[in-house]
């Protein structure tokens, strides 16, 4: 299989709905046994970023928030939508600024991601952040927030309890944790995340 080539013909495109965040289009296509039928696809117009911050003693600042089309309370790491021209980065620290009031001076990218691949083109990039300094939160007024600290490794047991469900934040969480276990983590990090 030539893994280079669409096996799917999209035969015609059509925008049935569009907002500042979202565009959906319904595909007329030929699937890849050459049979007719139809395929829904979300366009996200932001790149999803997400920040694990961990301070000095070792605990990540996790923000809990209501999640409108699960219907459910949610803790994940800070996270939001990067929009160009705006760098992935610069959008990950005004997501920690904004919604922890947090300032980082240590960044590390640590894993880049597709989030819903059957249906979606969502794509996401995880940072890892230290060094933290206080100041004023600026959150959205669509968030409701409450931020909480944990020990690194109690959101590692939350996230195998399944209590942290967010996809970023799983990923991005066992990313750290497996940089930890691998001896991977930037020297400031390394002492305070030593596996229990």
């Amino acid at each position: 299989m030539d893994e280079t080539k669409n096996p799917w013909t999209s035969l015609s495109q059509a925008t049935v709905y569009e907002n500042p965040w979202i565009r959906v289009d319904h595909h007329e296509v030929l699937n890849p046994a050459g049979g007719a039928g139809i395929y829904g696809v979300v366009h996200f117009k932001a790149h999803a970023v997400g920040v694990v911050p961990i301070d000095a003693s070792g605990d990540v600042i996790l923000v809990g928030q209501y999640r409108f089309p699960l219907k459910t309370y949610s803790w994940e790491i800070p996270e939001g939508g990067g929009f160009p021209p705006d760098s992935l980065l610069d959008s990950a620290k005004r997501e920690l600024r904004e919604e922890c009031g947090l300032e980082a001076q240590g960044w590390l990218e640590i894993l880049g991601m597709d989030l819903s691949n059957s249906v979606t083109d969502e794509a996401g990039t995880a940072f890892l952040a230290w060094d933290l300094t206080h100041g004023p939160s600026q959150p959205e007024d669509t968030e409701q927030l409450k931020i909480i600290r944990l020990p690194f490794w109690e959101c590692i047991a939350r996230v195998k309890r399944g209590e942290i469900r967010d996809g970023v934040s799983v990923a991005a969480l066992y990313r750290v944790a497996l940089m930890a276990l691998q001896g991977e983590l930037p020297a400031p990090l390394s002492a305070i995340l030593s596996p229990k």
